[in-house]
């Protein structure tokens, strides 16, 4: 298995963005190699790979990512059954764990604990925390699309923002997909903040010797002065919300919070759809829970209303 993945990986990775080139490079070492390396290609059947690889991994990782490294090995696969080195996929329908959350368990801050952790950021963190965290609470961004921008994106004067990346631990590629690529409005608030914190970037490059570019991330690590890490901002997030005595949440919570604050506003599905990046259908499938009480609502309004009507009617 080690040495098909080998050829697979050093046959293709000119195919390959760099993101996914490094992706594929650690998740083959560290996630494939170690389990079932050490398996003849042709051995290996699916009873073996699934006690070995995918049930090993369980104990460790999210589902998700059991199934990304999975899919990973499906490709090495089919490659290797194009080639003639095996004559099938045996490793098509194993089991996987389900990535299918409960609606009811999504992670979502009201517009009061948001506030709460945004009042607390600012007074106890630095600008970068501050910023990014106001951005991504008041647009509902992905927090790669938040990473991935650079200062060109931002257009001060119509208070917009492009979203046209998306930036990893495994390095900047395309956004998830072609809806996620959108140019979105934001309030005065935001524009302001993002303003203000250009000019404490300016002169943190001045003290480096450097000036600021178009083309530059726009969140740094104040300290260094590189683009801030996916794993500094998550350990950041983390102990910001300890500390400011808010409930275990995680980055994505933000965006799922921004949906549901516009939702309970009776804002249309399709324009949160297209402010997220999301098809209509996706909003639906994971924000369905909210959809059925806005329902409820409306029915209790509707009846509630026609209860009055009857009412005066009666008196008349």
């Amino acid at each position: 298995v080690t040495q098909w993945l080998d050829i697979w990986f050093e046959s293709n990775k000119r195919k390959w963005k760099l993101g996914t080139i490094t992706q594929r490079e650690i998740i083959i070492r560290l996630n494939i190699k170690p389990y079932i390396g050490h398996f003849k290609l042709q051995k290996l059947d699916r009873l073996t790979y699934q006690k070995s690889l995918i049930n090993t991994l369980e104990k460790k990782y999210e589902p998700s990512s059991i199934r990304l490294i999975h899919s990973i090995f499906l490709i090495a696969i089919n490659a290797a059954v194009e080639d003639e080195i095996i004559p099938r996929n045996k490793f098509k329908g194993v089991s996987l764990p389900s990535t299918r959350k409960k609606e009811a368990e999504l992670s979502v801050l009201t517009s009061d604990q948001l506030s709460i952790m945004l009042t607390y950021t600012k007074a106890n963190e630095d600008e970068t925390y501050y910023s990014i965290l106001l951005l991504l609470s008041y647009t509902g961004m992905r927090k790669g699309e938040a990473l991935g921008l650079q200062w060109k994106d931002i257009d001060f004067e119509t208070q917009t923002i492009s979203i046209m990346r998306n930036r990893t631990r495994y390095g900047t590629g395309s956004t998830k997909t072609k809806n996620s690529e959108r140019k979105i409005k934001v309030g005065k608030n935001v524009i302001d903040q993002l303003s203000r914190y250009q000019k404490v970037i300016k002169e943190k490059l001045l003290s480096f010797g450097k000036k600021l570019e178009d083309e530059d991330y726009v969140f740094h690590s104040l300290e260094s002065m590189i683009p801030m890490p996916l794993t500094t901002l998550h350990k950041g997030f983390k102990r910001i919300i300890q500390r400011a005595g808010l409930k275990e949440c995680t980055l994505h919570s933000l965006r799922h919070s921004h949906a549901t604050i516009l939702m309970n506003d009776g804002v249309p599905v399709r324009a949160i759809a297209e402010r997220l990046g999301n098809t209509p259908e996706m909003i639906y499938t994971t924000y369905g829970h909210v959809l059925r009480e806005m329902e409820d609502r409306i029915i209790d309004t509707f009846d509630r209303a026609i209860e009055i009507g009857a009412k005066n009617g009666a008196n008349l």
